[in-house]
């Protein structure tokens, strides 16, 4: 299945030609800076990462100049390359080299593993550049070379096809030029076998690939699953008084935070921490909204109340029914009384017209 000499070396001749030599943490079998330059392309292009790991190597020259400098200066440095945990986790490596490992780092990738923020991965291809020891990788371009070569299908992040892609990525190891074929691995996802539109046509592997030859490269690797959007229902009492409405200010932090909303709840609760009493109520039409995180189905009733007394309610106030929607209420809220005021008035207009229709009948 895997076809290791064939994969492997078609990759190393590849890259002897076509793959990035000139990168400036190549050329080198410093572990620091091999090492330096795998925690910042984690999550980073190289294009972003090349003036950051030049600036960051004229301040931190070696593994003693980070161990002894202030997290605060390190973390100054690296400032605007994001994922913060990357710089603390650096320079707590550092420190534990030089104190635990005499300012040198293990040659292996098994010893390597062991320092704070260094994955299996990572570690790997430290050892590989820096020692030419032979250790697979399986980043994120690993992944997704691997999974369009050998058509595997399932989410890489799930745990069988994550072992089954680190199987793969040992066993595809050659015997020789370990470095070589290590940088293709890397070459070829970032810039070939790229997440859209890869390059098939320049690809090394592309005679073997799997998914080339079922037209799948579009939808391998598989995508996460996206997760069942969470379901809420919320009451929302639309208290009228003849032409008014009543709202209430929400909360100033949580969901519309500081907006006017009509009051939330079960309507007998509203009713009874207002002190208001119905008339009459019914339900109207539900509205569904999409937030980020969930969808939100607002469930209106409408109550006609007696002529209100004075609220002691703090935050609550009447307003007119036709200025309602522009008082400072959220989206949903505002296409919910939009709504709801619409329909009132047409109900009106057909009231009035039946009204003039009767009127005129008895003339």
């Amino acid at each position: 299945m895997t076809d290791s000499p064939s994969f492997a070396d078609h990759l190393v001749a590849w890259q002897k030609t076509a793959g990035r030599h000139d990168l400036p943490w190549q050329n080198t079998r410093d572990p620091y800076r091999v090492w330096l330059s795998e925690i910042m392309l984690q999550q980073t292009q190289v294009t972003t990462v090349i003036p950051y790991y030049q600036r960051f190597l004229a301040r931190f020259p070696d593994i003693q100049a980070l161990a002894a400098a202030p997290v605060e200066t390190v973390m100054e440095h690296w400032a605007g390359l994001g994922y913060y945990a990357r710089a603390r986790n650096l320079h707590r490596c550092a420190r534990e080299v030089v104190a635990h490992h005499s300012g040198r780092f293990p040659a292996s990738a098994a010893g390597l593993e062991e320092l704070p923020g260094i994955g299996r991965s990572t570690a790997a291809a430290v050892a590989a550049f820096a020692f030419g020891e032979r250790a697979a990788i399986l980043d994120g371009n690993v992944k997704r070379v691997l999974c369009r070569y050998f058509a595997i299908d399932g989410f890489p992040g799930t745990a069988a096809v994550h072992r089954q892609l680190w199987q793969l990525a040992e066993s595809l190891l050659p015997q020789r030029d370990i470095e070589a074929y290590t940088q293709g691995l890397m070459d070829l996802g970032a810039g070939t076998c790229t997440r859209s539109r890869p390059a098939c046509e320049r690809c090394p592997l592309t005679a073997g690939c799997q998914a080339r030859q079922q037209g799948r490269q579009a939808t391998l690797p598989t995508a996460r699953p996206r997760p069942a959007i969470p379901e809420r229902t919320a009451t929302f009492v639309l208290l009228r008084d003849g032409a008014r409405l009543l709202l209430e200010r929400r909360p100033p932090v949580g969901l519309w935070g500081g907006l006017l909303v009509p009051p939330e709840g079960a309507v007998d609760a509203v009713l009874a921490r207002l002190g208001l009493r119905a008339r009459d109520c019914r339900s109207l039409p539900p509205l569904r909204h999409s937030f980020t995180h969930f969808r939100l189905t607002l469930e209106p009733v409408l109550c006609d109340v007696e002529a209100a007394p004075r609220l002691a309610e703090p935050g609550c106030e009447w307003v007119a029914l036709e200025q309602a929607a522009t008082a400072g209420v959220p989206t949903p809220i505002r296409k919910l009384l939009i709504s709801f005021i619409n329909q009132s008035s047409t109900r009106r207009r057909s009231a009035d017209s039946a009204v003039a229709r009767q009127a005129k009948a008895t003339k």
